[in-house]
């Protein structure tokens, strides 16, 4: 069984290092926003840095937002479709073009999303 104290971080480890890679490390640190606690850990566990967690969930926030523009969109040729009873075989066919595309991309993009999630997790 686990028990949760063996994972509090309540112990230290002493390291030595130059000034010049102490100052260089607490640059990077700086750079990413986050702790020289945190860059060395998901260094050594090879893990995905916090910032770039950050930056990968924005990723998906604004790929979400692409396709929910692009659903609008669809929504109002329909909406105008629906009112004019029209629709010529040229546009029609346009469309179910771009409809296909926009299925392939975001088959793709789950796809992406799926070792996302993955990498996230670790």
């Amino acid at each position: 069984m686990i028990n949760k104290k063996d994972f509090e971080k309540r112990d230290y480890i002493k390291i030595r290092i130059s000034i010049i890679q102490k100052e260089k490390w607490k640059k990077v640190c700086s750079e990413k926003k986050i702790s020289l606690t945190n860059l060395i850990i998901n260094s050594v566990e090879n893990r995905m840095m916090d910032n770039e967690r950050k930056k990968v969930l924005e990723f998906i926030e604004n790929q979400d937002n692409v396709f929910v523009k692009i659903e609008t969109n669809i929504n109002q040729v329909a909406k105008i479709t629906n009112s004019q009873k029209f629709v010529s075989s040229k546009d029609l066919n346009y469309f179910s073009e771009r409809l296909t595309e926009i299925i392939v991309l975001k088959e793709k993009q789950n796809r992406i999303f799926e070792s996302i999630y993955t990498l996230l997790a670790k």
